[in-house]
């Protein structure tokens, strides 16, 4: 184990205790346990991903508190709690996974930015302007990735999960990305921020629930967020403006620990191995319809039917906010990326997403 986990592991075993008592009624997280009863269910404890978050709602929590049992006639089943109620630190969810202490659960890719930071590579700032080319780039990174988590942590990815786009909401009128020079933006990470501070504003890192209260005290005049928890927080009615270029995205892992992994019946692994692969593409597919729907609330269209109907302007990316995304993305994204990093960054990117989508990393200075 590394020396690192070695030091860390009071604290998180501190950790478990609280995560015991937020999942009292499961009576604490085991991998898997035979409940009582001559022919009980082989059932497993799961921590999921953001609550009330439609990938949760309508994905994640029906698959495994109904489809489980039903895919296996009753013999699997399963119980889900989302991390972020479970009391789970999101940042240490990986290290939890690890140890054990959570066999089966999600964790936010973004969560491993100060320790991993190799590992959020698929999504930084202005990589990926459409989920099509998300996938690309996920594709390529993916082995690496998984053999990382496999071989230095213990932890096998058995799903990765994406959230809708995040994109920019201004309370003043919008045409370009370039008029985002001098205004004061929300940002949830650094890579934002470094892209923000490339258009010329000013990133201000600001956590979710504390957007709307900056937007409405002035401390922000825009906010990056999803479309469709941007209309969720009321942002149509505090912000005239929404723009359409995804900054960012949002990726989550699935993963187990690897004995708890190997522990499993065989039938259910083999279950697991064909079902979460579909489970995943649904997820994507309905952040793909969130991110469309999220669009149509903001504006007040006709389509709308899972938010609130807004009157925003919605301004498309004109072929110069494309023009700057990549060389934002050239310029200052990656090499700051690679900077923060370091060298495995830069091999890293280099052996996968850098030669699928054309752009090689220089060394770290």
């Amino acid at each position: 184990m590394h020396p690192k986990s070695t030091a860390l592991i009071p604290r998180l075993r501190r950790c478990a205790v609280f995560l015991c008592a937020a999942l009292a009624a499961w009576g604490c997280v085991h991998a898997a346990e035979p409940s009582a009863g001559a022919a009980a269910a082989y059932k497993l404890r799961v921590v999921g991903g953001l609550a009330g978050v439609n990938q949760y709602t309508r994905q994640e929590e029906p698959f495994w508190s109904k489809e489980l049992s039903r895919l296996s006639g009753g013999k699997f089943q399963a119980e889900i709690v989302p991390f972020d109620r479970a009391g789970v630190p999101g940042n240490e969810m990986l290290r939890l996974l690890q140890l054990g202490v959570v066999p089966f659960g999600t964790t936010l890719m973004s969560s491993f930015t100060s320790q991993y930071p190799e590992y959020t590579a698929p999504d930084l700032a202005g990589l990926n302007p459409d989920i099509a080319t998300l996938r690309t780039t996920l594709t390529a990174f993916r082995p690496y990735l998984e053999k990382a988590l496999r071989d230095q942590h213990g932890v096998e990815a058995l799903a990765i999960y994406v959230y809708p786009a995040q994109v920019v909401f201004c309370k003043k009128p919008l045409r370009t990305l370039s008029d985002l020079s001098g205004r004061r933006i929300r940002v949830s990470s650094s890579t934002q921020a470094d892209f923000v501070g490339a258009l010329g504003g000013v990133p201000v890192l600001t956590s979710f629930s504390q957007i709307v209260p900056s937007l409405t005290a002035g401390n922000t005049e825009c906010a990056i967020t999803g479309t469709m928890s941007g209309n969720m927080l009321g942002l149509p009615t505090i912000t005239s403006h929404v723009h359409t270029l995804p900054v960012t995205w949002g990726l989550a892992i699935f993963g187990a620990n690897q004995a708890a992994w190997a522990g499993l019946p065989a039938e259910l692994r083999e279950l697991l191995k064909r079902e979460l692969p579909r489970l995943e593409a649904a997820i994507w597919a309905e952040s793909e319809r969130e991110t469309a729907e999220g669009l149509a609330c903001n504006r007040g269209a006709p389509t709308c039917t899972g938010g609130a109907k807004g009157a925003m302007v919605v301004v498309p990316a004109s072929p110069q906010d494309e023009r700057s995304r990549q060389d934002i993305l050239a310029s200052t994204v990656l090499p700051r990326w690679v900077q923060r990093c370091g060298a495995r960054c830069a091999q890293a990117w280099n052996q996968t997403i850098g030669p699928a989508r054309g752009l090689m990393a220089a060394p770290a200075k």
